[in-house]
This record gives C-alpha cells, sequence and structure tokens, in this order.
C-alpha cells in the first residue's frame, strides 16, 4: 500500500492518504484511494478505478468513482499520453485529460493538460528529481511539480499549491 501524507493551501488540513493497486492482469490495475482528514477525522473522498495500460502506445486509460463529502458521488474516465523526447525517455511531452460526471450525468467537469516531465536519477547520491511544467487547457493555468525522493511540491500560477510526503 502507498501512503502519503498530503497539505495545500485549499485544504487547511493535514490529510492522510492511501492508495492500493490490485493486478488484473500485466496490464491492467484496480486502483483504490483513500484520504483521511485530519482537522474532522472523517474521510475526504475514497475512490475506486480500474486503469489500462498500452505500453506500446505509452498510454493509459482509466474508468472508475470516486466519493467525496462535498461533491458525494462522480464517475470519471481519465487517459494520459507520453510522448518521449529524448531516447533514454527522461524527458517526455505528456497529455493527459479527466472528464467526470455526477451520479445523474449532469453536472460534468473536464480538466486536460500538456506538460513537459524531465526526470533525473541520482541527481546527488541516492537522489532522484523530476521536474514538470505545463498547462492546465481547460482553467488555462501553468503549473509546476518538483518532486524529489519522497517529497512533491505542487503549484500554479492561481496561487494553489499543496506538498506530499510519500511514505
Amino acid at each position: 500500500m502507498e501512503t502519503s501524507l498530503r497539505y495545500g493551501k485549499d485544504s487547511k488540513a493535514l490529510r492522510i492518504h492511501a492508495k492500493e493497486k490490485f493486478l488484473i492482469d500485466s496490464n491492467t490495475r484496480l486502483q483504490v484511494h483513500g484520504e483521511l482528514d485530519t482537522r474532522v477525522g472523517n474521510p475526504s473522498c475514497c475512490s475506486a478505478m480500474i486503469r489500462h495500460f498500452y505500453p506500446d502506445l505509452s498510454a493509459s486509460l482509466g474508468v472508475g468513482l470516486q466519493y467525496t463529502k462535498h461533491e458525494k458521488l462522480r464517475y470519471f474516465v481519465r487517459a494520459k499520453k507520453g510522448f518521449p523526447v529524448t531516447s533514454n525517455g527522461l524527458l517526455s511531452f505528456n497529455i493527459k485529460g479527466r472528464c467526470d460526471v455526477d451520479k445523474e450525468f449532469k453536472q460534468k467537469n473536464s480538466k486536460g493538460a500538456a506538460e513537459f516531465s524531465w526526470s533525473i536519477f541520482n541527481f546527488q547520491r541516492e537522489q532522484d528529481i523530476r521536474f514538470k511544467l505545463g498547462y492546465e487547457v481547460i482553467d488555462k493555468v501553468p503549473y509546476f511539480q518538483i518532486r524529489e525522493n519522497n517529497w512533491t511540491l505542487n503549484a500554479d500560477m492561481n496561487g494553489r499549491w499543496n506538498v506530499r510526503y510519500d511514505l
């Protein structure tokens, strides 16, 4: 099980996040996520998704459902496609999108982004770093991510940010 501690400007509470991936076949996984809001002591969201990977295309497609304390039950589909820029695959251009709808299929939310991702292994001894620079197409907002081993900082030009520590 993958667990992490998360904190962000919008929640102002430490959240404990857990994710488990169950192998269905060599390219398909069932991913289950859950998150506990430590301020109120209740789960803030949980989700389940079937995710299929297409290794020959450097792509993935997922469908699932999510329950949050604010929006209740929502269904979603998401996809991601990577294009290696360098022959070693450490620099890539990625496009990704997500669309979710409420349980009555009336309220729809969409997101789409294009980003560059650059991974540097052994930047220093036993230290890996990844930089992402992207643009959220629907909201028209540039964003970036810096990841160093277990620490991740995400921020965008609207002032939203969050930090994550993988346990």
